[in-house]
């Protein structure tokens, strides 16, 4: 620290710490009135990436579309069969019930669908208002069988036993959102590639606030709407079996969980600490110093983030617990530095004790901040908006704990005096002694174990995976988990996915104008004994009106309400084309439900008992009932641009889904066998999403990993102003860093959104030991220029506060292992393994790195 800024520090901290403190705390009262508007943020954009193409694509999928968002109700009755009178009336209860809740759009269930095998009707009558379960004389066990054998539904709302069937609600879909994020998104994007004007800047701000806004009362909404579900299925619990599925109930159940972690672990974390700092210092002052200080860093950096209304995420919700980490570690080195200088110095003033204090730790502090940070900016470069912010609130916390620490700790030492001497009797030391001396006696032991350690990290690494199973963040024990267990095993899966397909560019198909012209040709025996009446009779009670305005895509200037628009998916040809590509998805193992229009067409073939050739298709497709053709087309076709698509849901309990090399299956085989141009085939929807992140994790991450690591090389090289020192410095960082990435991999745990930070935490805390223990190490060689003499006072003094941080660390993060998130007990305990990994390198292969290499000059080894 210079004569300067040390002149000034004392003028304004140390010889007036009332008004120093009074200052902050001051700072502090202002930022807490923010703190009623602290929020948490769990909706969808936390699983996509910034500017993805396909994030855009999908929006646009959703409008044309409709609605992609959705809850399912699974129910399965206590007592008898599914289908007995008792149980169909309380399901259709149920289902009255939950249409009735706001925001919900529809309901299908099996009540709803139409039946055409119970029994089996002609192809005629799909123009007819068709019987569902509940009409008057069904035959129930011919229904049964036709829900889990036809191929519209099975596996799709009956499960293979008969007893558990789920109900869709379509959630109504929200314009303005799609609007607004469609707006930001699009100047986002031109302010990444070629700068904004003032006026597109103030546009961008505004549309921002007014998303922000508009998501926070949507997210609210969408809360409520959960638990009015919830609170329904309630009334029918003593009756039913019933679980709940969806997004929106993930959302709103993730959001739950974080708070619930934050507020029961973290005061369990904090008795902990309280309980340790008091156990370790054994004064009340170095209790409370260290607590406000952490105190008052978060309630200042989280009323800030309220004020400017910057919500903390699934991922950045970690920040609170690592900000805290790193403050403490701070508030101790200062504390034992002070401890010892007491110690050694009894008769030395307060004033003096505290600013050598502050002069001997300042440097060290100053560089494990900025170092700490060059590990968490590598987050920034994510194009992951969570992590990226998780990055930045880190980079604001950490420097924003630094300047704490330096205010409050000095200023409470000078306001509560010198008190009690107890170093004198403080025999802590021994157990830091232990690792110096096993490192001083075993010195090859520790070389030998680090470089095993370092081959099954390596190892390890190689074993990791970006692939994960979203069911797996959930306790088995918890409804969220049991509801999508349901759904995929027994209902066609969890998570959607769709494939977008163009009609070939060379497609011109005129079936419906041959149909005009030729149908006479094909008499009621062509489809079978008055299959058909005649095309008006067919077309006449379905203009229009019946479908409401475009709802077939009629051409306005034909004339001809009835005119259909020419589609090549409605052909022979394109049929074959979907059910090829349809027949190799479904057998595929990790995917669940595939729908498309193969279904309606393989239907109207069974009913008509042959394959329709392509007049008969168009016929058919003339003659669909506006049941039939808002169920079983609509959500595949679009008309107007000859687009269809078809639906998939992959399935996670099982464990073989691995999201790119089934997106890259289905790709080959649409191009090379199937033949569809790789331009005409897109896929979208939630899997891709999660997939695109998932991918880019890799890329972004772990291979900044190796700049993050040149760019502390090069802090160390200006801090010690020794190649030599900086490469060992840089070697137990990297360890440890391997071996928590390493243990994930030989553990299982994929690397995703919430594990990547751990690399960043692991360097982040390696790092501040490293250089820690070196500058005192220095400190300490200087006195009588003997390595072995150094290292064991270095572990007596620093090693203390190293070891104390540790140990508080370890175990307080440990109470996450309760959670019934399971990304939260990741993070506790892969914290605990990152401390553990940090302290170890820094007590054992640090020094004996130092003693073998001797950077700081001949010396003795005594």
């Amino acid at each position: 620290m210079s004569a300067t800024l040390l002149n000034f520090y004392q003028k304004t901290v140390l010889r007036h710490p009332l008004g120093a403190t009074f200052a902050v705390l001051l700072l502090t009262v202002a930022m807490a009135f923010g703190l009623p508007n602290f929020k948490l943020d769990a909706s969808a954009d936390s699983l996509t990436l910034e500017h993805d193409d396909d994030l855009n694509y999908f929006r646009e999928v959703v409008q044309r579309y409709g609605s992609d968002n959705f809850l399912i109700v699974t129910f399965s009755p206590k007592e008898g069969d599914l289908f007995d009178q008792e149980n169909l009336l309380l399901l259709s209860s149920l289902r009255d019930e939950l249409a009735a809740i706001e925001g919900v759009e529809s309901m299908l269930s099996l009540l709803d669908v139409p039946l055409l095998y119970s029994p089996k009707i002609g192809v005629a009558d799909l123009k007819n208002e068709l019987n569902t379960l509940l009409s008057h004389g069904v035959d129930r066990q011919l229904a049964r069988e036709e829900f889990l054998n036809s191929p519209i539904y099975k596996n799709l709302i009956l499960s293979a036993d008969g007893q558990t069937t789920g109900m869709l609600a379509t959630l109504e879909l929200d314009q303005k959102y799609l609007d607004l994020v469609s707006a930001r998104d699009a100047l986002r994007l031109i302010k990444s590639t070629q700068g904004l004007s003032a006026a597109q800047q103030l546009e961008l701000d505004r549309v921002s606030l007014e998303f922000l806004n508009y998501r926070t009362a949507k997210a609210a909404q969408s809360h409520q709407l959960v638990a009015d579900v919830r609170n329904l299925m309630n009334g029918y619990r003593d009756r039913a079996t019933i679980f709940l599925g969806g997004p929106d109930m993930i959302t709103a159940d993730m959001v739950d969980f974080i708070k619930s972690d934050l507020a029961t672990f973290g005061i369990g974390i904090l008795i902990f600490v309280i309980v340790t700092l008091a156990v370790i210092f054994r004064q009340l002052r170095w209790v409370v110093l260290p607590l406000s200080t952490c105190a008052i860093c978060l309630i200042i950096i989280l009323g800030f983030l309220s004020w400017i209304d910057w919500r903390l995420t699934v991922i950045s919700s970690n920040f609170v617990a690592l900000l805290l980490i790193i403050t403490l570690a701070l508030t101790m080195h200062l504390i034992v530095r002070y401890r010892e200088l007491h110690r050694d110095q009894p008769d030395a003033s307060q004033e003096q004790l505290v600013t050598a204090t502050v002069t001997s730790m300042a440097k060290p502090c100053l560089y494990t901040v900025l170092t700490t940070m060059v590990a968490f900016l590598s987050l920034v470069v994510s194009n992951i908006r969570p992590v990226i912010d998780f990055g930045w609130m880190m980079t604001m916390g950490i420097s924003l704990a630094l300047l704490i620490a330096f205010i409050i700790i000095p200023a409470g030492m000078m306001l509560l005096g010198k008190g009690k001497n107890s170093g004198g009797n403080d025999n802590s030391a021994a157990v830091t002694a232990v690792f110096s001396s096993f490192t001083e006696r075993h010195g090859g032991a520790v070389i030998l174990i680090a470089l095993g350690l370092g081959v099954l990290s390596v190892i390890g690494i190689t074993r990791l995976e970006v692939e994960n199973r979203f069911i797996d963040y959930f306790r088995s024990n918890t409804e969220i988990y049991q509801g999508m267990e349901i759904i995929d095993a027994s209902l066609g899966g969890t998570t959607p996915m769709d494939i977008i397909l163009q009609a070939p560019t060379f497609a011109e198909p005129e079936q419906n104008n041959a149909f005009d012209a030729e149908f006479s040709e094909y008499s009621d025996d062509a489809f079978g004994d008055d299959a058909f009446a005649s095309v008006e009779a067919a077309t006449d009670d379905y203009g229009d009106d019946a479908f409401g305005g475009d709802a077939f895509g009629t051409e306005a200037d034909s004339g001809d309400s009835n005119q259909l628009k020419d589609t090549y998916w409605f052909t022979s040809t394109g049929l074959a084309d979907l059910a090829k590509l349809q027949a190799y998805i479904e057998s595929l193992p990790e995917v669940g439900k595939v729908s498309s229009l193969v279904q309606i067409y393989d239907v109207a073939s069974d009913l008509s008992g042959h394959k329709l050739n392509d007049f008969e298709i168009a016929f058919m497709r003339k003659s669909f009932g506006p049941e039939i053709y808002n169920q079983m087309v609509a959500p595949y076709l679009i008309e107007d641009i000859d687009e269809t698509r078809i639906q998939l849901r992959a399935m996670e309990t099982e464990g073989l889904l691995r999201r790119a090399d089934l997106l890259e299956k289905i790709r080959d085989y649409a191009v090379n066998e199937v033949g569809i141009a790789s331009e005409d085939i897109r896929f979208t929807g939630l899997l891709v999403l999660y997939n695109n992140m998932l991918q880019s994790l890799y890329k972004s991450q772990i291979l900044t990993l190796g700049a993050v690591f040149v760019g502390i090389m090069l802090m160390f090289l200006v801090l010690f102003r020794s190649a030599k020192i900086s490469v060992i410095a840089i070697v137990p960082n990297f360890l440890a860093a391997g071996i928590v990435l390493g243990g994930m991999g030989w553990t299982g745990i994929p690397l995703d959104m919430m594990t990547i930070t751990i690399a960043a935490i692991t360097v982040g805390i390696g790092v501040d030991h490293a250089i820690h223990y070196i500058t005192r190490f220095q400190r300490e060689f200087s006195v009588d220029g003997d390595y072995v003499a150094a290292m064991h006072r270095a572990h007596a003094s620093i090693g203390l506060a190293l070891f104390y941080t540790a140990i508080t660390i370890i175990v307080g993060f440990s109470i996450l292992a309760l959670s019934n998130f399971i990304p939260s007990i990741y993070f506790g305990l892969l914290t605990g393994l990152a401390m553990t990994a940090a302290l170890l390198g820094s007590m054992t292969l640090l020094p004996k790195l130092i003693l073998i290499a001797k950077p700081l000059g001949a010396g003795r080894t005594s």
